[in-house]
């Protein structure tokens, strides 16, 4: 019970406090360009903020744009930011009877992209998002031109012992009256299919394919890794993911590898989004590398 009061009360607070300056920020700003795009049967929803080199956003379970709070903005100083909301997420629709895979959600977005012209573009992803950013890169690797990995997984041992357990305990009515539960019946086309989203999201993380080493030592992209290290990713998972991607060697003999891992201190999986000046200064040094040949 305490794990359960815990995780619901961390994510309330988080978005909570995330939603305020995105609020205040919009009552002194114009809203961004949104649209609609129609997508393997998704009227999928997406903003646009900025200008410059596109950077696709993809948030987290639960969360919608608004979650990303300053986050958003702050990324969209240096970059065309292309925020997408992923399916039964915020105003995307859910398909009742097409079940969550983090397959599926990379193939919406790389339709989307090709939908609204963008041939690639770097690619910023957390938690489900950066799951599904990973399967982006492995099913969709042309579209996909640096990668940052924000407390992302790919198989199930990624959890500490007791995350699972933990996840199949959550019910709807443990939610009522959450930020999360109140974003989604302001946002969503059907607010009544809250219950849903949280079976939907329970069965995607019991149904997680564990994916092979070689899938993500293959990924082409440049990709940075992000997580706490109080995470509920297991830091030897985030270890493991970063010598898949080529580090974890001698660089004064090797030279800088592809890859980057960056450990957050006194930081949960929910609180990597409230580092946003970590975020934002790491995310912009890494993209401004340029892409090897």
């Amino acid at each position: 019970m305490f794990k359960r009061t815990w995780m619901i009360f961390g994510l309330s607070i988080a978005v909570s406090l995330m939603l305020s300056p995105f609020v205040f920020a919009q009552e002194e700003t114009e809203m961004p360009p949104t649209g609609y795009v129609d997508v393997n049967g998704l009227h999928m929803y997406y903003e646009i903020h900025g200008t410059g080199e596109p950077l696709v956003v993809l948030h987290g379970a639960y969360m919608a744009i608004p979650t990303f709070g300053e986050l958003l903005p702050r990324l969209a100083e240096n970059r065309q930011v292309i925020a997408v909301e992923l399916q039964g997420h915020g105003r995307t629709a859910d398909i009742e009877d097409r079940p969550f895979s983090y397959e599926q959600l990379a193939d919406d977005v790389a339709a989307l992209m090709g939908e609204i012209g963008v041939e690639n573009a770097d690619i910023f992803g957390y938690s489900m998002g950066a799951n599904t950013a990973l399967q982006l890169a492995i099913r969709h690797p042309e579209v996909v031109r640096r990668l940052v990995v924000a407390s992302g997984n790919f198989n199930k041992t990624a959890f500490h012992p007791g995350f699972f357990e933990m996840v199949d305990t959550l019910t709807p009515e443990m939610f009522a009256g959450s930020p999360p539960e109140v974003d989604y019946m302001q946002l969503a086309p059907k607010p009544e299919n809250f219950p849903l989203l949280v079976e939907k999201l329970i069965q995607l993380e019991k149904d997680m394919l564990d994916r092979p080493a070689e899938d993500i030592q293959n990924i082409a992209a440049p990709t940075l890794l992000i997580y706490g290290d109080a995470d509920a990713v297991r830091l030897e998972h985030a270890v493991e993911m970063f010598r898949l991607r080529g580090g974890g060697v001698n660089g004064d003999v090797t030279g800088i590898p592809n890859a980057q891992l960056a450990v957050f201190p006194a930081t949960t999986h929910i609180g990597v989004l409230f580092r946003v000046d970590w975020l934002v200064s790491m995310t912009n040094e890494f993209l401004a590398t340029p892409v090897p040949e």
